[in-house]
């Protein structure tokens, strides 16, 4: 391209570029007056309300009201309410659940349960065999009858009989009974019997077996309630308290919304997740939930009342967030402000505002600390769109 075009070129880029500033930033007018540039050519370039001429006064109708204020959007300071529901993701557990084992070593006779049976804390589940336990406990029984006699001989021919000998007569009948104590109990040890109310799982053992004290005859679980276990944000522990009411959904059954409360709270925020355990009891009378269930957990509280301002009066410099509010006589003052919640229609701060404040939410270019402003449709009474 010839020298001259790019000339040419170059000129218009830069009078575009002076048009378009004299003529959109505010003050421009004057600037170009004060450097002196023909009020002619200023008149043409820059708004008559952007001028300081004597003349300009009585233009300033789209951008500031009659008396040279400029306009702005403003929105009432409201109340708004913070953690005021909580939500969150447990597994449940039954309310007692019990692995039961035998007590001693030995060769299962018979299992007196099927999977999935109910049972009641007492009942027989299995039974190991017992025919040397039983032959001990008869060998004790006799053992007791003859002490027992014993002594009674001894005690009617006291005049014939040492002292002595009678008391060692009485102690072996002592001896007998704990003997036979012992002989019922290794025998009573040889039946398998529910700790609990529960149902039984799937069972694995079957007669013939040979068993030992870690071995699992059942899983006992009593599911009259559920305990779900669920972590929540630190920020809640202040709030948490046991008993509160909580409300649970099962991803397994959507729809069906189960009530309980609050059981137990830990003593310590987890250092890894920032979270806080804690475990809700919720009642299952018709037994629809089972253990290892998935839950969504919700709770409502009272809450902490905020001011609430409209997301566009928020904004920033380098010491942080402030908005704009309109105090008497219209004037501006920066208000700084802490943001503490933003929500999609609202931003939930704490600040020195109370509600019914106004706050400028449109036009903030224009507002200067102390300065005075008209709000949109106070000039004449009507509503003026804002720029």
């Amino acid at each position: 391209m010839p020298l001259w075009k790019q000339v040419i070129v170059i000129f218009a880029v830069v009078a575009a570029f002076v048009v378009g500033w004299a003529r959109f930033v505010p003050g421009a007018g004057d600037l170009l007056l004060r450097i002196g540039t023909p009020a002619g050519l200023v008149a043409v370039l820059a708004p008559a309300g952007e001028t300081a001429g004597p003349d300009a006064k009585g233009g300033e109708g789209n951008r500031r009201g009659g008396n040279g204020a400029p306009v702005v959007v403003v929105q009432p300071v409201s109340l708004g309410t913070v953690n005021d529901r909580l939500s969150a993701i447990g597994t449940g557990d039954a309310v007692q659940s019990v692995a039961v084992t035998p007590q001693v070593d030995g060769t299962l006779a018979k299992v007196a349960i099927v999977s999935g049976q109910k049972v009641t804390r007492g009942d027989l589940l299995a039974q190991l065999d017992n025919d040397e336990q039983t032959i001990a406990r008869d060998q004790a029984r006799v053992a007791l009858k003859s002490a027992t006699e014993k002594a009674n001989l001894y005690a009617n021919l006291k005049s014939t009989v040492s002292r002595i000998d009678a008391f060692d007569a009485q102690i072996a009948v002592e001896a007998a009974k704990l003997a036979l104590d012992t002989a019922e109990l290794n025998l009573k040890r040889r039946d398998i019997v529910a700790p609990i109310d529960g149902i039984a799982g799937i069972i694995t053992i079957n007669p013939g077996d040979n068993v030992t004290t870690g071995t699992v005859i059942a899983t006992l679980d009593d599911r009259s309630e559920i305990l779900v276990d669920f972590w929540v944000p630190e920020r809640f522990a202040p709030i948490l308290k046991v008993g509160q009411a909580v409300e649970a959904t099962a991803v397994a059954r959507p729809g069906q919304l189960y009530r309980g409360t609050v059981e137990a709270i830990d003593n310590r925020i987890d250092e890894a997740s920032r979270t806080l355990h804690v475990r809700a009891r919720i009642a299952n009378a018709n037994d629809d939930l089972r253990a290892g269930m998935s839950f969504t957990v919700t709770m409502a509280f009272a809450g902490e009342n905020y001011p609430s301002v409209d997301p566009l009066a928020v904004q920033w410099d380098g010491e942080g967030a402030f908005v704009w509010r309109i105090g008497s006589e219209s004037k501006a003052e920066k208000v700084r402000v802490r943001i503490v919640q933003r929500n999609p229609d609202a931003v939930l701060v704490d600040a020195d505002l109370r509600p019914g404040d106004r706050v400028v939410t449109e036009g903030i270019q224009r507002v200067r600390q102390g300065g005075t402003v008209r709000p949109a449709g106070e000039e004449t009474g009507v509503p003026v769109a804002s720029q």
